[in-house]
């Protein structure tokens, strides 16, 4: 979102900033406005002499902003549009860059945390006296849920958490996956019906005219796994909490926080660092306010607490499960209907529910990336259905589109099938966005689509439009005797205007092999209401071995710029999907797709 929403500002803010200090600039020189230029930070003179920025700043700091700015042609541009040098990227790739788990503090302690697995259990009671004599422990304190261990180090401080004995209350949501799911599919009735935001045609008397297809897809929850676990630094004191980490929602925290101390807003300071990863899961501050409930009773500390990964893993607000039943027929090699109903519950209702903003209207997510896809199909529908409340959840990198891609354009070429019709060639008949056109003809093109793979291989296509970013993505795999091997990969975009074309191609290609990933091997499964999956090596992303060559084109033809942080997400797993039932005949309908095959 960081494009789309400072693009416009900060260019008319550039303007204005060059603008007034050109205005300075004549008030020192006493020259005119048509005399001046600008070139790299300074104003230039009409005899070549330059004047910077800074040393005409305090005459500019004088200067009402002016208000008319004509903003620098594009042809002008220097810096955007070309490729440019991260300056974070020799600290990254060095291992010097630092993280908010790499703040420290003179007489900082170390504290970790245990809370019930099955979040919202609780805790009925522990025990703790062999860890209170573990070497290096200074305390262990209740807090909400769970307890806290106070440590000299890491360490230390992980070995005793794990020595306490916790009493943990039930879980209050069904334990089991297999009940989480018995209650979505329950959720496709008219008393949960939460959005119609496509109905086209008439789908009700084209579905009666048959022959009826219909498929039931599902996907599973999702953790986001950053690589850096949750950690915070806190330090309290009589009228001013300091908070430390890497956080997208750091107003959000401020007030939070300051209702949790009672301290002013103002007197509660937020200070973000550099995140290793989110991809969602720091829009919340379950770990923030853990920090601060141990800071409230030991002021005047700097506390570090760090979560162990199985903390993290088991503590995470995941994507929400879903399943989607669709329908539709076909009618002289095209396709005629398309109904789709998704079942979920709803990130909107969880997550705001947590950060104290009311959650008004359907929730959108529940059903994006499948009702806002711009296809001209005759009869065409989308509705959504809010499941009940179970696990909480939270907004995963794509949010709703990141699943709903899978059931929608996977259904699409199983109607494809059924009219005989080739999935890329239909999707372009009915497109009826020219952006949308523009990257399936330049995805086909990449890909060489229709030409022959030869024996045991298959090309997948899928789109999504998504955050106002049409992407289309062609997956080429081979079916090997080991399982199946992905090849190559091919993927098309339009943002509009893509500022840094490296930067461009990196957030596209990182963002297909998040969905690859996911798509292959991922899911979290509950027994007793507890996660099983509470570490990488039982959630695990796609290895290098596995990642294909991926190639990407940025395309220009969008009116408004956008972001491509989250929309090379979505079309991953069908196109994967839809490869792999070109390659093997086999259709897969639940994720992640290794349940049902092997990958190599």
């Amino acid at each position: 979102s960081t494009v789309p929403d400072m693009y416009d500002r900060l260019r008319m803010a550039g303007a204005v900033a060059r603008e007034t200090l050109i205005k300075a600039a004549m008030k020192q020189t006493g020259l005119r406005r048509d005399q001046l230029s600008t070139e790299n930070g300074c104003v230039v003179l009409p005899d070549g002499l330059k004047i910077e920025y800074i040393d005409l700043a305090t005459i500019a700091a004088e200067i009402p902003p002016v208000q008319t700015v004509t903003l620098r042609d594009p042809l002008q541009w220097r810096y955007l549009t070309k490729p440019q040098q991260r300056t974070d990227m020799v600290a990254k790739s060095t291992g010097t860059q630092d993280y908010g788990i790499d703040m420290r503090m003179d007489g900082m302690v170390i504290a970790t945390t245990r809370t019930n697995p099955a979040i919202g259990g609780g805790l009925i009671g522990f025990e703790a006296e062999s860890a209170r004599k573990m070497r290096g422990i200074q305390a262990i304190l209740p807090i909400t849920g769970g307890i806290a261990v106070i440590a000299d180090n890491t360490w230390r401080a992980f070995q005793a958490a794990q020595a306490v004995e916790c009493d943990w209350g039930p879980a209050p949501y069904p334990g089991t996956s297999a009940e989480q799911f018995e209650v979505v599919a329950s959720s496709f009735t008219d008393d949960h019906q939460d959005s119609r935001l496509k109905d086209q045609g008439d789908v009700a008397e084209a579905l009666r005219h048959g022959p009826l297809i219909k498929a039931e897809y599902r996907i599973p929850y999702l953790a986001h796994a950053p690589l850096e676990p949750m950690s915070v630094v806190v330090k309290m004191s009589k009228q001013r909490l300091d908070i430390w980490t890497g956080t997208q929602i750091p107003r959000f925290v401020q007030a939070n926080m300051a209702r949790l101390t009672e301290l002013a807003a103002e007197d509660v300071h937020v200070h973000v660092l550099m995140s290793g990863g989110s991809f969602g899961r720091r829009l919340e501050d379950d770990y923030i306010a853990q920090a601060v409930e141990i800071a409230l009773q030991l002021p005047d500390t700097p506390i570090k607490m760090i979560w162990q990964r199985e903390e993290d893993f088991t503590h995470d607000f995941p994507r929400p499960l879903a399943i989607a039943r669709a329908y539709g027929t076909v009618n002289s090699g095209a396709i005629d209907a398309f109904d789709l109903s998704i079942a979920a519950p709803s990130v909107a209702e969880s997550s705001l529910a947590r950060l104290r903003q009311p959650a008004i209207g359907p929730d959108v997510a529940i059903v994006a990336g499948a009702w806002d896809q711009p296809f001209s199909i005759p009869n065409y529908r989308v509705t959504g259905y809010r499941a009940p409340a179970m696990v909480p959840i939270s907004s995963w990198r794509s949010v709703g589109a990141s699943g709903n891609s899978f059931m929608h354009e996977s259904f699409f070429d199983e109607l494809c099938d059924a009219a005989g019709t080739d999935p890329l060639a239909e999707r372009l008949r009915l497109c009826w966005h020219m952006p949308s056109q523009k990257v399936l003809e330049a995805v086909g093109e990449m890909s060489d689509w229709g030409s022959d793979l030869g024996p045991g291989r298959g090309r997948g296509v899928a789109f999504t439009l998504s955050f106002g970013v049409p992407v289309a993505e062609v997956v080429e795999v081979t079916q090997t005797d080991q399982g199946i091997r992905i090849d190559r990969a091919y993927v098309a975009a339009d943002v509009g205007r893509v500022l840094d074309p490296k930067n461009f191609e990196a957030q596209v290609q990182g963002g297909m092999i998040f969905g690859l990933g996911h798509a292959m091997n991922c899911e979290l499964t509950y027994e007793d209401g507890v996660p099983q999956q509470d570490n990488y090596h039982a959630y695990q992303g796609m290895r290098l071995h596995q990642t294909p060559e991926i190639m990407v084109r940025g395309l220009e033809n969008g009116a408004k710029i956008r972001g491509i942080g989250e929309p090379a997400v979505p079309p991953a797993a069908p196109a994967l999907a839809n490869a792999i039932f070109a390659a093997t005949g086999k259709r897969i309908r639940e994720l992640p797709l290794s349940k049902s095959i092997d990958f190599v």
